[in-house]
């Protein structure tokens, strides 16, 4: 994978090539950019469709040890990543974390369409029962180690209190390893993480939502119709705040709706894209 310096550090980064509409697609806490890999599969014939590797728990390289990873953070890294590469007229898509919101009104020059997935928002944060315990286990010291111990086990990994309460998939455990694998032996990789939970305030997203009517850019809130980690409830009201929005459910679908309906969410972007052309794109 390529990979390019910002200035938390180094991270690597999927990048499809092309001269397409471009996509960045943004995963979410203790996941890497293989999570959205059967949904670039489905899109890379027609877009240039990149996916950084974010520091928030699933990237193998460790961030210097004074960088910004809040949430406020981890967004102005997919702002100094969508600079570094000179990307224009993006369609950023966002999944599980929801910090693309916080870029709103703030440093969404480059940012075309907006496409918002299952992920965390107004006043669910930290969302579930995963959320809450991880908030609680990473002001624990030693909390956060102990917590991850249960992802060396994939019946554990895969309970509804755990991940597999997101996804109706069954995730396999190949992907659970590669997913946990730098948390799990890597102390720095956990520090990236514990610093993302303990930043990140509870009224975090709730302020971010003042600034989303500002957005009148085309976006897409394509929420997971079975999630019970983020309720439908707070995708449509998400919907109601961008001027210009339009609402779908993703059937058969939890949090990880690029797991568990990959076909239907290819089917709204490209629909919603075509729907939403910019001058020159065909």
């Amino acid at each position: 994978m390529p990979e390019i310096e910002l200035s938390a550090g180094t991270i690597d980064y999927e990048d499809t090539g092309g001269d397409g509409p471009v996509l960045v697609l943004a995963h979410g806490l203790g996941f890497d950019g293989s999570v959205w890999a059967e949904v670039v599969a489905g899109l890379r014939s027609d877009f240039r469709v990149l996916v950084p590797v974010l520091p928030i728990g699933s990237h193998r390289r460790p961030m210097r040890p004074d960088a910004d990873l809040s949430a406020h953070g981890i967004a102005r890294l997919l702002a100094e990543f969508m600079d570094r590469l000179d990307l224009r007229d993006v369609t950023l898509v966002q999944n599980d974390t929801g910090t693309a919101q916080l870029l709103v009104g703030v440093r969404d020059e480059r940012i075309a369409r907006l496409v918002l997935t299952s992920c965390e928002a107004l006043d669910n944060y930290p969302p579930g029962v995963q959320g809450r315990l991880l908030a609680v286990a990473c002001k624990v010291p030693g909390g956060l180690f102990l917590l991850l111990q249960s992802f060396r086990f994939p019946f554990l990994a895969r309970m509804e209190s755990s991940l597999g309460g997101m996804a109706k998939r069954r995730l396999p455990k190949e992907m659970i390893a590669r997913w946990y694998g730098p948390l799990l032996t890597n102390r720095h990789i956990r520090r990236d993480l514990a610093k993302f939970c303990r930043a990140t305030r509870k009224d975090c997203y709730r302020e971010a939502a003042r600034n989303l009517p500002s957005f009148t850019r085309p976006a897409l809130v394509a929420w997971g119709a079975e999630d019970r980690m983020m309720p439908p409830a707070t995708g449509r009201r998400l919907a109601e705040l961008l001027p210009n929005a339009r609402y779908v459910e993703i059937p058969d679908a939890r949090t990880l709706v690029q797991l568990d309906n990959p076909a239907a969410l290819i089917k709204e972007i490209r629909e919603f894209v075509g729907e939403n052309p910019l001058p020159g794109e065909h």
